[in-house]
């Protein structure tokens, strides 16, 4: 039976375009050589989600920093991000034609992402691709970031739909943890992790390396 949506929600990094290695470097750049963390390539990795001021949290305690030493850091690593990954800038394959196909069959979408707007609108205007979206839901818009389902619960209502008729596009296991959360079924992209590393899949549809997957192709597109 093919599924037929009528609103898709997209995570950003990671799931519209692959960026993942790019954030963990410059993690790795803040978290080790600038604030002597000493952490491994996957503990960083596991690390990577939700809000930056919840990272730092997570990796130094509660109140080890102040807000305005992790505002510093966190522009200094999206800085370098953007910096290194901005000749790479893509959308992953197939992506491109499947938001054409989206939005020319009047199906809305929005982006529920844990990015900072600075990055977002890097993605968004820099690939000129803001047209196809009604909705953008980012760390600043939500108290709690994801694996709570705030993010997407928000997007949902601002795409005038019940949770229920969306699909979420995501590619961490937290952003599928927090789609389940919001009761919405998931398509889970493995371009940074395994579907091995996925520990909550009952709502998971299909996972997919990219938009050229046949599940892409089997969505009715119809309202």
């Amino acid at each position: 039976m093919k599924i037929s949506p009528r609103a898709f929600i997209f995570d950003l990094n990671g799931t519209m375009i692959n960026d993942m290695e790019y954030h963990i470097r410059a993690w790795t750049y803040i978290l080790n050589e600038k604030l002597k963390a000493g952490l491994t390539h996957d503990q960083v990795k596991s690390q990577m989600y939700g809000k930056n001021s919840e990272l730092f949290i997570r990796v130094f305690g509660e109140g080890k920093m102040t807000n305005d030493e992790m505002d510093f850091w966190s522009m200094e690593k999206e800085n370098r991000y953007q910096e290194s990954y901005r000749p790479h800038l893509r959308l992953i394959n197939g992506l491109g034609e499947f938001l054409k196909r989206v939005y020319d069959a009047k199906i809305p979408m929005g982006i529920g992402s844990a990015a900072i707007p600075f990055n977002i609108d890097f993605v968004l205007d820099q690939l000129d691709i803001r047209k196809y979206f009604t909705a953008i839901v980012s760390a600043d818009d939500v108290v709690i970031s994801k694996p709570d389902p705030e993010t997407f619960l928000k997007a949902a209502r601002l795409l005038n739909t019940t949770p229920a008729d969306c699909l979420v596009f995501e590619d961490a296991p937290k952003g599928v943890e927090a789609a389940r959360n919001a009761g919405i079924p998931c398509v889970a992209l493995t371009t940074l992790h395994a579907q091995s590393e996925f520990p909550v899949t009952d709502h998971v549809v299909a996972f997919i390396k990219d938009y050229t997957d046949p599940f892409i192709g089997s969505l009715k597109l119809n309202v």
